[in-house]
């Protein structure tokens, strides 16, 4: 076979690297189709490298099926637009292919007492409109992250800082309210990835005049990425072109061009006549149909990622535990996976992949059981059923989940109306509760449990952070806020092996499976990647002629 497949064994190693940088302090969601926040591969010192140099060069088109949300680092939180913003935008720390933390923006840091942490940052590192990197930059950054007329979605991140503070022109300071063991695994998450100054100040501006947030940012992007931002017509397509004066090595590419097509036949079509050099979420059932092209490849990767059916639990009748349990139980998620998705990825048992810190293999989720299910509807009083509603974007896949799952559904004597919305609308409804069922992704792109959790299933992340369930429970928060507070690793581990036994019984929602990702790759791209969070690894990728 053709395709490039990395095997479930290596990403396991993942979850030994964490367990000993929790030790030191190491900490998406992504949605859409599976949201992102994400980490991008460490970038040397030294000069840039002089562009168009040997192994360089060429105009990279990608067909991705969900076109970019927003370009401000604080203004979303989905894969589409995490891909352009790892490029356009850089972070203090990075994860590397194994989630060890490494140095980006800062060159290194100390932990001055369990509370207090300074980071020093490169010198000489200079914005694509020629500002310099400073620490008042990054203050002006972090401070605009955690501003309420802000209102980002990626605030959750500094949920456990105090303030921030400049102590020259390169230290940052970051004070937190308790010791927090994922901070430097967060810093590396591309939601505090840092901006310009100038388009911060401007976006301000624009702001007191009663303009939109990040309505001055989503059209002037500007950071320190080896990318530049060159257009964006939505709907249709983005294009960056290679940062020419990058403080590191220089990308290779000189354009990358997010094409957005939503049907995947027509993605694949676009790869089969060279119109795209890369079509995204390609589909189990058309990786045969892409190995036998004389001119591409499959690209098969693992993820930390997780596909859900999520409950609104506060709406009737989800707002009782026993309903959610039925449904869930009512679900066959083995036959999804063989029939939707061609058996490519594992069943998911609770909401964190094995390769994330905090996994335990076991917690016993809830089985496929129909007779038992029909005894808990009757239990909590719905003896012959109910209708309801699930939403999907169009990401094929899940309208395939949504028609299999209304189709289960009936045995227990659920109707299913499906409904498909346009992907900004989805995340916009979703996050206002005005959903039943809907069907979505998380990628824990800090491969630790914190991003795989808090954000999911803390009353303080309900609607756009992450917590579309509207899960909303004091004794789970308790043990959440724990966990983040907790630094030995044995105790962190407890906790959250506790909260997923609590996620059984709470079932907020029907964890279906942890997928692969799988791209068709035209075999004149060079050194393409996609990481364990989904995210493209673009800086080292070049067209052969």
């Amino acid at each position: 076979m053709k395709s490039n497949k990395v095997f479930w064994l290596v990403s396991l190693l993942f979850a030994v690297a964490l367990v000993l940088s929790a030790c030191a302090g190491d900490g998406e969601p992504n949605e859409e189709p599976e949201e992102s926040g994400t980490e991008e591969e460490t970038n040397n010192e030294g000069e840039g490298e002089e562009a168009g140099g040997e192994g360089s060069g060429g105009d990279l088109t990608i067909a991705i099926p969900s076109d970019v949300v927003s370009l401000s680092t604080q203004g979303s939180n989905d894969v589409p637009s995490s891909n352009v913003a790892e490029n356009i935008y850089e972070t203090l720390t990075v994860l590397n292919e194994d989630q060890e933390v490494e140095p980006g923006l800062a060159e290194d840091w100390e932990e001055v007492d369990e509370t207090t942490w300074d980071f020093h940052l490169r010198e000489g590192v200079e914005f694509h409109d020629g500002e310099e990197l400073t620490a008042e930059v990054v203050k002006m950054n972090f401070d605009r992250l955690v501003d309420e007329e802000i209102g980002s979605p990626r605030a959750f991140l500094f949920e456990a800082v105090e303030s921030v503070e400049v102590q020259d022109d390169y230290t940052v300071r970051i004070n937190l309210k308790y010791p927090y063991a994922p901070l430097l695994a967060n810093l590396a998450h591309n939601g505090t990835g840092i901006m310009s100054p100038n388009i911060i100040e401007e976006d301000y501006a624009q702001l007191e005049e009663g303009g939109d947030v990040d309505a001055y940012i989503n059209q002037n992007p500007v950071g320190t990425g080896p990318f530049e931002y060159e257009e964006w017509t939505p709907g249709e397509k983005l294009v960056l072109k290679r940062n020419e004066n990058y403080w590191g090595d220089a990308a290779k590419l000189d354009t990358v061009t997010f094409k957005v097509v939503s049907e995947q036949s027509s993605r694949i079509a676009e790869l089969e006549s060279g119109v795209s050099h890369i079509a995204d979420a390609i589909g189990p059932n058309n990786v045969s149909r892409v190995e036998g092209m004389a001119d591409a490849d499959v690209l098969q990767a693992p993820s930390v990622s997780l596909s859900y059916v999520g409950f609104n639990v506060q709406s009737e009748p989800f707002d009782d535990e026993r309903v959610r349990q039925a449904v869930s139980m009512a679900i066959n998620k083995d036959e999804i996976i063989e029939g939707v998705y061609n058996g490519v990825g594992i069943p998911a048992v609770g909401p964190l992949a094995p390769p994330v810190f905090g996994y335990d293999d076991s917690v016993s989720g809830l089985d496929y059981d129909v007779d038992a299910a029909k005894d808990l509807l009757a239990e909590a009083g719905y003896e012959d059923g109910f209708s309801t509603t699930i939403w999907t974007n169009d990401n094929e896949q899940r309208v395939d989940t949504a028609v299999a799952i209304q189709n289960q559904l009936k045995d227990i004597g659920i109707d299913v109306k499906i409904e498909e919305l346009e992907w900004g609308a989805y995340l916009e409804r979703t996050a206002n509760g005005e959903h039943d069922m809907f069907i979505l992704g998380w990628s824990t792109v800090t491969s630790d449990a914190d991003y795989g959790m808090f954000p999911l299933f803390h009353s303080s992340a309900v609607g756009d952070p992450g917590n579309r369930s509207f899960l909303e429970n004091d004794e789970l928060d308790e043990v959440l806020e724990e966990a983040r507070r907790e630094t030995d690793p044995d105790a962190r581990q407890e906790l959250y092996t506790q909260a997923q036994e609590m996620l059984v019984e709470l079932a907020p929602m029907i964890y279906v499976h942890h997928q692969e990702y799988l791209l068709g790759v035209n075999s004149s791209v060079k050194d393409f990647g996609i990481n364990a969070q989904g995210i493209y690894q673009l800086r080292d990728a070049y067209i052969e002629e």
